[in-house]
């Protein structure tokens, strides 16, 4: 059964080296945060939730709502989990058009290396791909396929189409688990703009030209889960009807308004300046949070920004302390010193705690001209260059990068 899908406005242009960089490493960081803690099933199961991606693309900077949020952040998983794959027992095959076509090649190496059935994996990642762009013609052809695989045989697949006339892009979400059938009825739903009708040969009716496709597979058929959908504005800015200003309200009085020495279970993020520990609070919740809680992706956008400058520039300077604070860690918990560890964890479940007495504030607004006025003392960046230093008595506005 396809997990759900997103609909997002088609956009053009390439992610700056500065930020493909960064997202690599703090998205495999996240990553190998995850599967330390709640094993590759769980981490399979976040990436085909698409709120859940959405959200892990924000935290990691880039635009909050446009295309490339797909293929810049599987493309950042791949280089980041597949040089650690081994340890993680995780493997990442496929990608946007040539690369895509490399997915039969590479899931056969993984399987020779694993010792899974390699001629079973590209029949899956074919028959996943045929269903979306050929099985339902709803208008968007597939031009990237990504095939994220465990050691022990589970998968997900992340697919994204194009609707050139519409300017639309639609990203599906595979998840293995929770699959019943290719060939009757996968999808619970589809929703998204009507483009005019469409071809379905997934319907039951059609069972003639299903039989060529896959029989069922062994998953237990009491399994359904319903599909979860997400369609984002083509606009460009975040507004405050995006966000859940009671969740971003309570993490940003974590940040700003409480003394982290003053709780014990953060003492050893003592040091770390407010700017910091808001965006650690966001990223925590991504590693920890409950799928509930990824309803409003925009919020992440409030931890790293984004390269085109909404809703602030990028600030490289917390982005690059949120690396290293990640790095160490990470290796401290390889080590068996799990402390720094749990005090990340603990930014996720102090926020939530906070947010039961707290009432939201129309702040929003300020908010985000505090973010851009304070962009330049972040190393603040976007595709249009640095942040500068706003001038005496007037506000900066991304329009000034």
């Amino acid at each position: 059964m396809k997990r759900g899908h997103a609909d997002l406005p088609l956009h053009y242009g390439t992610v700056p080296p500065w930020l493909a960089e960064r997202m690599s490493l703090l998205g495999g960081a996240i990553v190998e945060a995850i599967v330390a803690e709640y094993g590759t099933t769980a981490f399979l199961q976040r990436i085909s939730d698409p709120f859940w991606f959405q959200s892990l693309g924000c935290v990691l900077g880039m635009d909050w709502h446009s295309s490339g949020i797909t293929t810049s952040v599987m493309n950042a998983l791949k280089k980041s989990i597949n040089r650690r794959a081994t340890d993680l027992g995780l493997y990442i095959c496929g990608g946007r058009g040539k690369s895509s076509r490399q997915t039969p090649q590479e899931l056969m190496e993984v399987a020779f290396r694993t010792g899974l059935d390699g001629d079973k994996l590209v029949r899956t990642s074919r028959l996943s791909a045929k269903v979306d762009n050929n099985a339902v013609q709803d208008g968007f052809q597939l031009y990237l396929h990504s095939f994220v695989l465990s050691r022990d045989g589970e998968w997900a697949v992340i697919q994204q189409g194009m609707n050139t006339g519409g300017r639309m892009a639609r990203r599906y979400h595979w998840l293995s688990s929770h699959l019943r059938s290719f060939t009757e009825e996968p999808h619970t739903s589809v929703c998204g703009k009507n483009i005019g009708q469409i071809l379905n040969l997934t319907d039951r009716n059609a069972l003639p030209a299903k039989e060529a496709i896959l029989s069922l597979t062994n998953d237990d058929p009491g399994k359904v889960l319903k599909e979860v959908n997400l369609i984002m504005p083509t606009r460009h800015e975040v507004k405050a009807s995006d966000v859940n200003m009671k969740r971003l309200g309570a993490a940003l009085i974590l940040a700003h308004e409480t003394e982290v020495r003053n709780i014990e279970s953060l003492l050893l993020l003592e040091g770390v300046g407010p700017r910091t520990i808001q965006s650690l609070a966001l990223v925590s919740e991504v590693i920890h949070g409950t799928p509930s809680r990824f309803s409003d992706p925009a919020r992440f956008s409030f931890a790293h920004g984004g390269k085109d400058g909404h809703p602030f520039p990028v600030p490289t300077k917390v982005y690059d302390e949120m690396i290293n604070i990640f790095d160490k860690a990470i290796h401290s918990s390889k080590l068996g010193y799990k402390e720094r560890s749990e005090a990340l964890k603990n930014l996720s479940k102090v926020s939530t705690a906070m947010e039961k007495n707290y009432a939201p504030r129309d702040y929003f607004d300020d908010l985000v001209k505090k973010e851009n006025r304070d962009s330049y003392k972040y190393g603040g960046k976007t595709v249009m260059g640095d942040a500068k230093k706003p001038e005496e008595g007037r506000q900066l506005t991304i329009w000034d990068q």
